[in-house]
């Protein structure tokens, strides 16, 4: 069992539950890690014996795009559009952050974190 771990995807994105938010739009960090099964590749070096890192972005950018009031959400999407993709991944963890969240002061970053236990 090999862990991965996906760390400091960008993306500019309307999350949030203010109407400003929905139309400026905010900076986010992605960050996800999950255990799999990484014995073929191992032994094989092929790609398609494992989890292609360029797939997991893409289904993280699509869900990006779609706008949520909340942080939760995304997450919740993004796991269980990685999950469909590739069921047999193991225990796996999100992180996502929002970046100068227009909370009323000054603040650097609010983050919520996903985690899934197989």
């Amino acid at each position: 069992m090999g862990l991965i771990t996906i760390s400091g995807m960008e993306f500019y994105a309307y999350h949030g539950c203010f109407a400003e938010e929905k139309i400026i739009g905010s900076q986010f960090l992605v960050d996800i890690e999950f255990y799999s099964s990484t014995e073929n590749a191992e032994l094989s070096d092929d790609l398609t014996k494992t989890v292609n890192y360029q797939t997991i972005y893409e289904l993280v950018k699509a869900e990006m795009e779609v706008k949520s009031n909340l942080l939760e959400h995304v997450a919740r999407r993004i796991m269980d559009s990685i999950y469909t993709h590739f069921p047999y991944l193991g225990s796996s963890q999100i992180v996502i952050s929002k970046l100068n969240p227009p909370v009323g002061g000054k603040v650097q970053k609010v983050s919520f974190t996903l985690r899934k236990q197989n």
